[in-house]
């Protein structure tokens, strides 16, 4: 089969182009959301970081999870709370915003790593081939990574964004003052930052292919 394979491949390209689009969507709907209800946000986050410190402390107790693993992913979310102080306020030069970024990755590596030890031991104690091992299903090691690893960060990355009456942009110090020659534009936080300068992005190489094909057209 010679088409076939290609047809996969132009499928997975357009389903990762539409998967893509729709996470940047997403991205951008909750941004406006925290824009409009910047208050409840905070609270909600703030909840949520507790219910994952007392989750991790039930995971630790009853499935005898590590210990040391565990302390880790508390003080992180105690760091990850710590940004909660100024919320929606970010400053990238901010130590406890740098501190959350490198606790993200630790927190992934030294989880993964136990997960995929866990594993390995697990099935070098197989006696035989029809034992079942005792491990964590893929279910249950993403959703841990999503809900206690995944889910704070990335809750207070789409939150700190918001317009210019909440949150300045970014590498600014505070919010526009009013009389200010800065006052009437409109600030852009990470998220919305990231997904605009995406779209930017693509729209010069749409424009310059288009500007390229017009002029060869002509000659």
């Amino acid at each position: 089969m010679w088409i076939l394979p290609l047809v996969g491949y132009l499928g997975s390209i357009v389903c990762f182009c539409f998967l893509t689009l729709a996470i940047a969507s997403g991205l951008y709907y909750l941004s406006e959301l925290v824009e409009e209800h910047t208050v409840i946000a905070k609270r909600l986050l703030t909840r949520l970081i507790y219910f994952i410190i007392v989750l991790q402390l039930l995971l630790c107790a009853v499935d005898r999870f590590p210990f040391f693993l565990t302390l880790l992913g508390i003080f992180s979310h105690v760091v990850y709370l710590g940004n909660m102080r100024r919320f929606p306020y970010v400053k990238l030069t901010d130590p406890l915003f740098l501190a959350s970024c490198v606790l993200v990755l630790v927190n992934h590596y030294l989880w993964f790593k136990h997960f995929s030890h866990h594993q390995q031991r697990a099935y070098q104690n197989m006696s035989t081939y029809y034992d079942s091992p005792n491990v964590p299903t893929f279910t249950e090691i993403a959703s841990y990574f999503g809900l206690c690893v995944w889910l704070v960060p990335f809750s207070l990355f789409v939150s700190l964004s918001a317009s210019d009456n909440v949150l300045p942009t970014m590498g600014s110090e505070g919010p526009s003052i009013a009389g200010s020659s800065n006052s009437g534009k409109r600030s852009q936080g990470m998220a919305k930052a990231l997904v605009d300068s995406v779209r930017s992005a693509i729209g010069e190489i749409t424009a310059m292919t288009g500007v390229k094909r017009t002029e060869e057209s002509r000659l």
